[in-house]
Order: structure tokens, then C-alpha cells, then sequence
């Protein structure tokens, strides 16, 4: 059972999609997946306005209840050898002591697996450490070794200038994409000025941002694809945050696909920043054209 969709992609990747008698409620890649039970649930809107919905999840933090919830019946009646959930966000997925707490109850207590990768080594090793867990340990060594060769064919075709990157994880407010992020502008070429390898997501002002001088800007908004991306995006560029944005170029990328989820889509995601900073679209990838 995997309760966020990086989990589920791993599992995919590894060749166990077919073991998998539960997944989260946010699971939609491969699209083989079919009518897998779903385990998760949330009270979030995720229609919503991200202001809305950054309020919201502060609301649930401070009553002291969950943003992403497991229906511990469910959990029960499926009865999983092995659940894997995280320990990096309680925003992004379940909580990791929450399934603990609901594994020790069951009557036959599954195994719990945490991912914890913050940087793109840390997502390799998870994704080892899935693979080991399912038997799989062959297959994990392999895919890291796959995803690891693209990046390094990455590297070999970047700009001989490495251009400055900001990127925006969140618009209201906005937020700076850290953990495996700057790791991913590196391998694409690039330098990330808003942030560290491993270092957590930070709230910057919009004059902070523009402060950092970039050359270009990449909006990836977490959980959000493409034209999600250009609703937020609108509604914001006939505000003073707008105009400081549109200051460099910006970028729009699929999120939800290629950067929020810390698994074998990393490397696109990679690939794509690259694309921005050679001017190039791609799908899941497009340049924010401001109306007017």
C-alpha cells in the first residue's frame, strides 16, 4: 500500500504495480493503475484559490487535524504487508506517525516504510529501499542507475553559462522550492538562487525574490499542472507582486508531474528546467505570456 503518489510511481517503476492493494487519493500516474482502492482523504478543496487553500491548511494545523487523512477501515480490510508513506510534508501526504499509529493497532501490524529524501540522493535511496523491501533490490539498483545516466547526459549538453534560477513553489503567499530542487536546476545547468540542496521550502516576499536578480523564473507549483498554474498566475499579474515577477522571464512547468514528487520523474522534471533555460517549450512546460 503506498499513501502518497511518489510511492506509487516508485512501485510502478519497479515493476510492483501489480502488488499494490492500496494507494492515496492524489495517485494518477502510471494511468494503469485502474480501481486500486483509494486510502486517503482530505477536507482541502484543491479548486480552491492558493491563498484559500494555504489558509485552510493552517487551520487544520493549529485545530490539530489532519490535512490528508487515512480511512482506517479501509486500511484494516485491505490488510497490507508493507505501507509506505513519508516523514518530508504533512501538507503533501500522511502524516508518517499517524500510519504508525493505525499499523500498530491492526492485528497483524504491516511494515511501515518512510521515505525521507530531501535531495536527489536521498529520493535514489528511497527509491532503493523500496525496491529492497518489495524484493525487488536488482530492479531498484538498476532504475538509480538509469535515472543517475540521464542526468549526467543532462549535464553534458547545459549552457556554458550557468544562468541564475529562481523557483517558485507557491504564489499566496509565495513560497521558494527547496529540497531536491536546487539539485534538479544544477543537473539542468543552471544555479538556484533561492535556495539549497536539502533545505526546506522558505516564504519570501515578492521583493525578495525580485532582489535575488534572476535570469529566469520557474513557477512549479506544488500539486499544480499547467493551466492551474496560469489561473494563479493571472490572477496575479496586475498586482504589484505580478509586475515584480514578470521582471525575468518566467517559466511554467507541470508540478504535479515533474517536481513536486520526490520519484523517477525527477529527471523530467530536470530535463524540462533545462528546456526553460534554453528558451525551448515542451510538454508540461510553457513560457507565462502576461495579458496586455
Amino acid at each position: 500500500m503506498t499513501l502518497l503518489p511518489a510511492a506509487t510511481e516508485i512501485v510502478a517503476a519497479l515493476g510492483g504495480a501489480d502488488r499494490l492493494v492500496g494507494i492515496s487519493h492524489e495517485c494518477d500516474f502510471p494511468p494503469t493503475l485502474g480501481a486500486i482502492p483509494r486510502v486517503t482523504t482530505t477536507p482541502i478543496d484543491p479548486a480552491a484559490p492558493s491563498g484559500a487553500i494555504d489558509a485552510e491548511v493552517r487551520a487544520l494545523r493549529e485545530t490539530g487535524r489532519p490535512v490528508i487523512a487515512v480511512d482506517a477501515a479501509v486500511l484494516r480490510r485491505l490488510a497490507p504487508d508493507l505501507i509506505v508513506t513519508q516523514d518530508l510534508c504533512e501538507v503533501c501526504a500522511v502524516a508518517g506517525g499517524e500510519v504508525h499509529r493505525l499499523a500498530s493497532a491492526m492485528p497483524a501490524a504491516p511494515t511501515v516504510l518512510s521515505l525521507s529524501g530531501r535531495t536527489l540522493d536521498g529520493v535514489w535511496e528511497d527509491i532503493r529501499r523500496v525496491a529492497r523491501s518489495l524484493g525487488l533490490e536488482g530492479e531498484g539498483v538498476a532504475l538509480v542507475a538509469r535515472l543517475q545516466g540521464r542526468l549526467e547526459r543532462l549535464r553534458a549538453s547545459a549552457l556554458a553559462h550557468r544562468p541564475r534560477v529562481v523557483c517558485v513553489e507557491w504564489l499566496d503567499p509565495p513560497y521558494l522550492a527547496g529540497h531536491w530542487i536546487p539539485d534538479l536546476v544544477e543537473a539542468a545547468g543552471g544555479e538556484d538562487v533561492g535556495a539549497r540542496s536539502g533545505s526546506h521550502s522558505v516564504r519570501a516576499s515578492w521583493s525578495e525574490i525580485a532582489g535575488l536578480v534572476p535570469d529566469l523564473v520557474i513557477v512549479m507549483l506544488c500539486g499544480f499542472g499547467v493551466e492551474r498554474s496560469r489561473v494563479e498566475l493571472a490572477a496575479l499579474q496586475s498586482t504589484e507582486s505580478g509586475r515584480l515577477l514578470a521582471r525575468a522571464p518566467v517559466w511554467v512547468v507541470d508540478a504535479n508531474a515533474y517536481t513536486s514528487r520526490p520519484g523517477p520523474r525527477l529527471v523530467d522534471g530536470a530535463e524540462r528546467l533545462q528546456s526553460a533555460m534554453l528558451g525551448r517549450e515542451l510538454p508540461g512546460l510553457v513560457r507565462w505570456q502576461p495579458l496586455g
